[in-house]
């Protein structure tokens, strides 16, 4: 949920150039990764329900920021989910051209989405054990770049590639990088179907930060002994850097890892951001047909349907454009969920916390200072990127607004309020 493997870098070395690159991939999970997987280890293992950051928010300042935060994350998630068959696309047509004609890719786009919501349909099961093969078959062809850069150490110096049409920058490369480590909280959606979840989670979160490291920082740093001008490099370009280094075979390979990895991320996602619509459904803020659960797989099928509906309406917006609108949205949702670690500090302090974030009061209000001064980037950058005739930060601030008037109707239409926000931990069913 957080990463499909190395694809998706290609713009992070375009923009910024291999140090300040490897650099950036350094330091962006020690500043934004780590703090938030700290923030998530604490929440997700006193408060594991379904819906997760959603519940917690509700439970920490009420129904009305809890709706918000619920809001915030299916709405970013419309463009988020709308990146990962983009990927898919893009690397499909470094095999295929031909895809990349007319509406043809936007008809493989569609059709990813269609399958990952019929695989979530099937269930939990199903969708984990996928994932875990797909990381396996998308890593090998990174372990095989690895390998082979120390042999041909400056080799590329010289080498012929394609024209680029990418203007990336410094900036937006910063951006793709916080894109590319972020999505810790999507796993806490579903911790009433995951084994021990107060021991599960935060051991999960902290290896995954170093792994999820390692995994873009050492292909990039082999790159860079080549001698390949990070100018040639934009989306989808791994495919050709491994075409250079061991020929048609591993840039096939390549091709289909980055169509793995598009496919796996956005597999695992649906899982994650289709039980938001489900607990809210639960606590009557969504109507009951949001609830309807599979017979066979327990799945919440209705609100699987309906989110990747308005998923596809998103699929011909372009990777740079989705990404900074993305970071926007889920930048507001994650700043709700520091402050939720804060105030259940404050109004909970016997709440049993299996996991804390070390340093007491000063801790949990500290963890929070240098992911929302990252987010100030994408505020920048949100106000040049266009969406609709206005800016990306424009556009972003109406779809915010537009929160605060759907909780006043959906308020107005259940004038008798919802269920009160849980109090007790759920026994996980999985």
């Amino acid at each position: 949920m957080v990463s499909g493997g190395t694809y998706g870098t290609e713009d992070i070395v375009r923009g910024a150039g291999y140090g300040k690159a490897i650099l950036i991939l350094l330091l962006t999970p020690i500043l934004w990764s780590l703090p938030t997987a700290f923030m998530i280890g604490e929440l997700s293992s006193a408060l594991p329900f379904e819906g997760g950051y959603y519940a917690w928010v509700r439970r920490a300042m009420g129904n009305f920021w809890g709706f918000q935060e619920a809001w915030l994350s299916l709405v970013a998630s419309i463009f988020d989910m709308a990146i990962y068959p983009t990927l898919f696309v893009l690397y499909l047509t470094r095999l295929f051209p031909w895809f990349a004609e007319g509406y043809r890719g936007w008809m493989v786009g569609l059709a990813v989405v269609i399958v990952c919501a019929l695989l979530n349909i099937a269930g939990v099961r199903v969708v984990s054990t996928t994932s875990l093969w797909l990381l396996i078959l998308l890593s090998a062809p990174f372990i095989l770049i690895v390998a082979i850069a120390p042999f041909k150490l400056g080799a590329l110096a010289h080498a012929v590639t394609k024209p680029t049409s990418s203007s990336v920058d410094i900036l937006t490369g910063l951006l793709i990088c916080m894109w590319n480590y972020m999505g810790w909280d999507n796993a806490s959606t579903i911790a009433t179907e995951v084994e021990r979840p107060q021991r599960t989670y935060p051991r999960a979160m902290l290896a995954a930060v170093v792994i999820v490291a390692l995994s873009y920082i050492v292909p990039v740093a082999a790159m860079w002994m080549t001698g390949l001008s990070s100018s040639a490099w934009e989306t989808g370009f791994w495919a050709d850097i491994a075409g250079l280094l061991g020929g048609p075979l591993l840039r096939i390979g390549l091709a289909l890892g980055g169509m793995i990895s598009g496919f796996g991320m956005f597999n695992a996602l649906v899982m994650s951001y289709s039980r938001l619509p489900l607990a809210m459904a639960q606590d009557g803020m969504l109507p009951r047909i949001f609830g309807k659960l599979h017979p066979r797989s327990r799945a919440p099928w209705v609100a699987i349907v309906v989110c990747a509906v308005g998923w596809a309406l998103c699929l011909g917006l372009g990777f740079e454009r989705l990404v900074t609108i993305d970071i926007l949205l889920y930048g507001a949702s994650l700043s709700l969920e520091f402050a939720a670690l804060i105030v259940l500090r404050l109004r909970e302090p016997e709440l049993y916390r299996p996991f804390r974030v070390p340093g007491g009061m000063f801790g949990a209000v500290a963890v929070g200072i240098t992911p929302m001064l990252l987010l100030g980037f994408s505020v920048v950058r949100s106000e040049t990127e266009q969406v609709l005739g206005m800016s990306s930060f424009a556009f972003g601030m109406l779809l915010i607004a537009a929160g605060v008037l759907a909780y006043l109707l959906n308020h107005t239409l259940k004038p008798e309020g919802w269920t009160p926000a849980p109090q007790e931990k759920p026994e996980a069913v999985a």
